[in-house]
C-alpha cells in the first residue's frame, strides 16, 4: 500500500502499549475515550452478574478492535471489562484522533470502519445465536469467528463465551468429534 492508502496512517497517531496476561484495560465503571487494536495476543471484553459469574462478550485477537464502544461514542461510564488474556500488544486509538477531519477524508478510513462493522456485526450475530441457536452450532460459528482461538485460550472461557459450562461444552466437543 501506499500512501493514504496504508492504514498506519490512522494507527500512527496510536500509542503502542504492552499488556501481561491478567491485566485490566477498563473496569465496568471506569470512564474511557478509547478503542484497542490488537497488533499481538488476545483481549476480551466480559461482565460480570449479580452472582458474580464472567460472561464473556468478545474476544479480540490479532487484527481486531475491542472498546466499550457506547461508553465511548456516549461518554459515559463502562458497562464491561476488557483484559489480557495472553501477553497482548495494542495500539490505543483515542475517540477525538480517530474522527479529525485530515483522517475522514482518506479512504483508508474506510478499513477502519469496517473493523468497527465486524466488531458490530459479530456482537449481534453472537445475541441472535445466543437465544437461538443450539451450543453445538454455537461452537461450530466460535470456530469459525475466531478460527486460531480454541488452542489460544482455556476452555472455560469458551464455555463463558457460548452460555455453557465447561462440562457441555466437553460434551459438545465430544458429540462433535464423533459425527465427524
Amino acid at each position: 500500500m501506499k500512501g493514504q492508502d496504508n492504514p498506519e496512517l490512522i494507527l500512527s497517531n496510536a500509542v503502542s502499549k504492552d499488556f501481561k496476561k491478567g491485566d485490566i484495560l477498563l473496569r465496568t465503571g471506569d470512564y474511557s475515550e478509547v478503542a484497542y487494536y490488537v497488533e499481538k495476543g488476545c483481549l476480551r471484553s466480559f461482565v460480570i452478574d449479580s452472582k458474580g459469574k464472567e460472561h464473556i462478550l468478545q474476544f479480540a485477537p490479532e487484527g481486531w478492535l475491542i472498546s466499550d464502544l457506547e461508553g465511548m461514542v456516549n461518554k459515559k461510564s463502562s458497562n464491561l471489562y476488557i483484559d489480557a488474556i495472553e501477553d497482548t500488544t495494542v495500539r490505543i486509538l483515542k475517540g477525538e484522533e480517530r474522527f479529525v477531519p485530515e483522517v475522514l477524508e482518506k479512504p483508508v478510513l474506510i478499513e477502519l470502519v469496517q473493523k468497527f462493522q465486524k466488531r458490530i456485526f459479530t456482537l449481534q450475530k453472537r445475541v441472535i445465536q445466543l437465544i437461538s441457536a443450539t451450543a453445538e452450532e454455537r461452537y461450530n460459528d466460535f470456530n469459525l469467528t475466531y478460527p486460531d482461538l480454541a488452542n489460544r485460550i482455556p476452555q472455560k472461557m469458551i464455555a463463558s463465551y457460548l452460555g455453557i459450562t465447561p462440562e457441555s461444552l466437553s460434551r459438545v466437543r465430544k458429540d462433535i468429534s464423533t459425527h465427524k
